[in-house]
């Protein structure tokens, strides 16, 4: 099993997809409306297999209620000073465990609708 797409609950996807494209830096995969009444953006983190996943016409829940996915990333302070730079409200870095544990660097965001991402420093060995 593969985890590759997370849908996330949307109520503009205009403004989640300019969010996440031109804000967070994900690459647009597609933007397509397969039959009227839906349509399915579908956006890749750099360097992930998986996708998210916003649109119209598909039942995803409430707007804004997601909360937990996690962007794992080698260096914390470089993703957090570009996710700054293109206009991205996130948090202070975190200590979430002993100072020098390996995954206990965090930093926090959330995209224009609430939905709660966690950034987590875990360089790959």
């Amino acid at each position: 099993m593969r985890l590759e797409v997370l849908a996330l609950p949307v109520s503009d996807v205009d403004a989640a997809k300019q969010f996440y494209v031109d804000r967070v830096g994900f690459a647009l995969d597609h933007d397509v409306s397969p039959t009227p009444g839906m349509r399915i953006v579908q956006m890749t983190p750099p360097g992930s297999a998986c996708s998210v996943v916003v649109g119209e016409g598909i039942p995803l829940g409430d707007p804004g209620s997601v909360r937990g996915p996690q962007l794992c990333v080698d260096d914390l302070d470089a993703v957090r000073a570009a996710l700054l730079e293109r206009g991205v409200e996130v948090s202070e870095v975190q200590q979430m465990g002993p100072e020098g544990m390996p995954g206990s660097r965090f930093a926090f965001f959330a995209d224009p609708d609430g939905n709660a991402w966690a950034v987590q420093e875990l360089p790959r060995a």
